[in-house]
């Protein structure tokens, strides 16, 4: 039985491995089959591209060709240009050579005018001539730039520009032209320019902007009669007026306008420079007020002089009224005269009033400068602590206090002492005056 079994299954393990022999025999066949059929067909497109490659390689062979004989043309070409370059680099280096010998002393001449040019345009940017003559300044700077010989034109435009500063220098020109006004807004003026030196519109004096080669109007013009001079050289076109002129070309009239006037010299001295004004103020109204009643009162005083009845509204009438209620005194006991002393004596105060208070008004008004100028220079200190001495403008209020407040103290103090003076001359008089008819009644009395 067992050997049976073997026998089967060594059977079946040959006819096994016969089959799969046989099956993969009959599928590499028909892979042989299709290996066959793949290879006729890329055969064909090999020979397909074989044949379009060896027409290309003619077709490159042939563009290759064209290239070489366009590149040996090239280099021909290029040699004799080479050629020709060096050639005209010789025949100019033997013609600048040639220039520099037969210039001679044109070439200073040259240097020269190209400087002057320079120079020249320097000073037309900045020229107040240029406000009516615009765009005068591009030629020059063509000559100064220029790397090239002068010409003729040029050299004559340049003797004519400066011809034309030197002429235009001299003369009074009026012309219209556009102006800025201190807001910026342009509007068409007649202008008066004088020379070089001042230009005027609308009785105002410009100042020129190189910037912009326009005129604009001066945001804060000169005070006094300068202003007033520019009015009427605006106002008048024909005959002589009187006006001024900044040789300095703006440099004096600028520090003209920069002056403080005498508003902002006030304001500089302060709360004191104020309290010293008010003072100076109702010393200078009293002052007045006094001697304006002293000579009401003189004047009433020479009338009762010339009258023979007493009036009560002077000092000499109502001395003389004091005199008439009293004519029964015997003058020899002496009632009468003490009377009159007494009558006297009530009009000196009213003479007299005022004196006092002037008098203290003008000396405490320098006191109070130099107070002022006490505390304007610790001010000054002060800020010298802080800031140090690198920029004077930062002790320039403490010292305008200090001088302004003194000056101020000053200008009060001296008119108020004249002014006293003559108040207390006038009162003096007037005391006099009365002394001398009380003693005319005291004689007329002892005669009778």
């Amino acid at each position: 039985m067992k050997m049976k079994m073997k026998i089967i299954i060594i059977t079946l393990l040959m006819v096994l491995p016969f089959q799969i022999t046989l099956a993969e025999y009959l599928d590499l066949t028909q892979l042989l089959s299709e290996t066959q059929k793949l290879q006729g067909i890329e055969g064909k497109i090999n020979q397909q591209r074989e044949a379009a490659f060896l027409a290309d390689n003619e077709k490159q062979q042939a563009l290759l060709k064209t290239a070489q004989q366009a590149l040996e043309t090239y280099t021909l070409s290029t040699n004799k240009i080479k050629t020709q370059v060096k050639n005209n680099e010789n025949e100019l280096a033997l013609l600048q050579t040639l220039l520099t010998e037969n210039s001679g002393d044109l070439t200073g001449l040259f240097v020269v005018a190209k400087q002057v040019a320079g120079d020249l345009k320097i000073n037309l940017d900045n020229s107040l001539i240029s406000a009516q003559f615009p765009q005068r300044s591009l030629l020059l700077s063509e000559i100064a730039n220029s790397k090239k010989i002068l010409t003729i034109d040029q050299l004559e435009s340049l003797w004519i520009t400066l011809q034309q500063e030197m002429t235009e220098s001299g003369k009074i020109v009026y012309f219209t032209t556009e102006v800025l006004n201190s807001a910026g807004t342009p509007q068409q003026s007649k202008v008066i320019r004088i020379g070089n030196f001042n230009a005027f519109a609308n009785g105002q004096y410009l100042r020129y902007l190189p910037e912009t080669g326009k005129l604009v109007t001066l945001a804060r013009q000169p005070e006094g009669k300068y202003l007033g001079m520019a009015e009427n050289m605006s106002e008048v076109s024909t005959g002589q007026v009187d006006i001024g002129i900044d040789p300095t070309r703006g440099v004096i009239l600028s520090m003209l306008i920069q002056a403080p006037d005498s508003i902002e010299r006030i304001k500089q001295g302060g709360v004191i420079g104020y309290i010293i004004l008010i003072m100076g103020g109702l010393g200078f109204i009293y002052a007045l007020f006094r001697l304006i009643t002293l000579s009401l009162t003189a004047k009433k005083m020479n009338l009762q002089l010339e009258q023979e009845i007493a009036n009560d509204d002077n000092p000499l009438g109502r001395v003389f009224i004091a005199t008439q209620k009293n004519e029964e005194i015997n003058i020899e006991n002496g009632n009468l005269e003490l009377i009159l002393d007494e009558a006297i004596t009530r009009e000196i105060p009213e003479l007299e009033k005022g004196l006092p208070m002037i008098k203290l008004l003008a000396a405490v008004a320098p006191l109070l400068g130099l107070l002022g100028t006490v505390t304007g220079m610790i001010a000054t200190f002060q800020s010298i602590s802080l800031f140090g001495t690198g920029d004077p403008k930062l002790m320039a209020n403490g010292i305008s206090q200090a001088l302004v407040t003194t000056m101020l103290g000053l200008c009060i103090a001296i008119p108020l002492l004249f002014l006293h003076s003559i108040v207390a001359a006038r009162s003096r008089t007037l005391i006099q005056i009365l002394d001398e008819q009380t003693a005319g009644l005291l004689s007329k009395r002892l005669e009778k």
